[in-house]
């Protein structure tokens, strides 16, 4: 067999491409896909791309955060995924429904039926001369459901521990209780996605504590996959799965998991950050590694069998190491 410069042979460079091409199709088994996600907008003559290709995956009963800075697309994307702005290109998906495809009327009965959505304004979730439990049960009369709604209202507003307030308006209730009702709104119509966008963003951290609990719970007890945009490091510190966006791209991937000492059986969790490869195979390198090494416009690479090097360009022609 013949091999290759990086020591792998051609015919398992074959076998591997032949692999690529029978993989099923991208995002087959998530509720949420988000395939090179484009949106641009334009304001007297200039175009700003808040997502530029952006791929996201998200399975179902996940509960998971979204971080990024301000400007980075990450709001954009809840927007989109909310069914309140249409992408420009790409693909998005949510539980089958296509979000660039869809007419006003599907698009209403998304915002209605399959997502449910969580703003940071306390003031923005809930009707003000409304109580708690009649905000609960208004998008079940929207939606046409009459049967059981009373019913409804008061199981949801007991599993988020604010049915003593079933009867208060939104006045009458703290910035945390607030938000908890409006979790419970959110989750009325049993939607498919919980989305939250900065939703601890007003609070004081012990009742920011209390606003997460209640989506912990949503997650767990209902089964709803729940995704948090947030700059709250506590609130992304809590969940399996935080994916960080910058400049309209997803760039890293932390995720959390349980591991056994095998000398003391002691259990801890790890967490370990990810680098984001796109389809096209693109690489989005963490800023303060690139810094670190001095990495700029083009760095070499060399294949291994398990794993691929990157080494800074230089200008002197210095090769990887195991190279010719």
């Amino acid at each position: 067999m013949t091999e290759s410069s990086t020591g792998i042979t051609l015919g398992e460079l074959e076998r591997r491409a032949a692999a690529r091409r029978d993989r099923p199709e991208y995002g087959h088994d998530a509720l949420i896909t988000c395939d090179r996600l484009v949106r641009i907008f334009s304001a007297d003559g200039v175009e700003v791309q808040a997502l530029q290709g952006l791929d996201l995956l998200v399975r179902e009963g996940e509960l998971m955060a979204l971080v990024g800075a301000s400007g980075s697309g990450k709001s954009t994307l809840m927007n989109i995924l909310a069914g309140l702005d249409e992408p420009t290109a790409g693909a998005a998906k949510v539980a089958g429904c296509d979000l660039l495809t869809m007419g006003a009327k599907d698009r209403l009965r998304y915002r209605r039926e399959v997502v449910g959505f969580v703003w940071q304004q306390t003031a923005r979730n809930l009707l003000p001369y409304l109580s708690a439990a009649q905000n609960v049960t208004l998008p079940m009369q929207l939606r046409g459901r009459t049967k059981k709604k009373a019913e409804r209202a008061e199981s949801l507003l007991s599993l988020l521990d604010v049915s003593d307030c079933r009867d208060r308006r939104p006045h009458q209730m703290s910035g945390g209780q607030q938000q908890r009702v409006a979790i419970a709104v959110a989750l009325a119509n049993e939607p498919s996605v919980l989305l939250a966008d900065e939703p601890t963003g007003e609070l004081d951290s012990r009742t920011a504590e209390q606003v997460f609990a209640a989506l912990r719970t949503a997650n767990e007890e209902l089964g709803t996959t729940t995704l948090i945009v947030t700059h709250d490091q506590s609130v992304a510190d809590e969940v399996r799965r935080t994916v960080a966006i910058r400049d309209g791209r997803t760039s890293t991937e932390t995720l959390k998991r349980t591991e056994i000492d095998a000398a003391t059986g002691q259990e801890s969790v790890v967490a370990r950050e990810y680098a984001m490869l796109d389809r096209a195979g693109r690489l989005q390198l963490p800023a303060d590694y690139t810094d670190a090494l001095g990495m700029r416009d083009r760095v070499m690479l060399e294949l291994e069998p398990d794993h691929i090097g990157i080494w800074p360009d230089d200008e002197t022609g210095r090769l990887p190491p195991h190279s010719g």
